[in-house]
């Protein structure tokens, strides 16, 4: 219940400041079970895309995120845990056993994850070089859903080394599902990946010129 309320409350909060808006111009917001890969520019990545998914899918969708930083204090595992379902990983490779496990045991039991390949934050100019672990998700949940997501403008609502939020209207735009190629290399499912992402940015003409 308290979780619950939490997770309006942000959603809610987040609309105002930065919109939240979602597009869907390669797929339809259905009930499925997704792996939806972002491009990561800020701390608001997560809840802007949560914010952007209709509230039936918002609920079955699990962000994955860093437990060195959400798991810092009780505040902040109560926001990602409980408030919004959040599957915390080790990243740092410290921790003993598989870092990816819970991320697998939430696509296994049929939730659908939000992931972040680029695994640190950008300065939203590029989308940089995936990590392998979406193409080990891919690989073992070949039946889930690969969906790329473009977010713009969220690197300016609180830029890199700022605390300062920064009103504007965001997006969130779903792209086509991203299928494997037989005999497809590791590194070419990834920039491939990658490019699904950065194709999504109505803004890419603007730059290659």
């Amino acid at each position: 219940m308290i979780a619950g309320v939490a997770r309006q409350i942000l959603v809610i909060l987040v609309r105002v400041l930065v919109g939240a808006r979602g597009e869907w111009v390669g797929c339809a917001p259905e009930p499925r079970t997704r792996i939806y890969f972002a491009n990561h520019t800020s701390h608001f990545d997560t809840l802007a895309v949560l914010s952007a998914l209709p509230r039936g899918l918002r609920r079955r969708t699990r962000p994955v995120a860093a437990r060195d930083y959400w798991g810092g204090s009780a505040l902040k595992r109560f926001i990602a845990e409980d408030a919004l379902r959040a599957v915390l990983i080790d990243r740092d490779g410290k921790a003993e056993g598989d870092p990816l496990a819970p991320v697998e045991a939430a696509l296994a039991q049929g939730d659908s994850v939000l992931i972040f390949p680029e695994g640190t934050r950008g300065a939203g100019e590029a989308v940089a070089p995936f990590r392998g672990g979406l193409h080990r998700l891919a690989e073992r949940f070949p039946d889930a859903e690969l969906i790329p997501v473009h977010l713009e403008n969220l690197a300016r609502v609180m830029p890199k080394g700022s605390f300062l939020i920064v009103p504007v209207t965001c997006t969130a735009r779903f792209g086509a599902p991203l299928r494997q190629t037989p005999g497809e290399t590791r590194a070419e499912f990834l920039e491939r990946a990658r490019a699904a992402v950065a194709d999504l940015d109505p803004r890419r003409g603007e730059r290659a010129a």
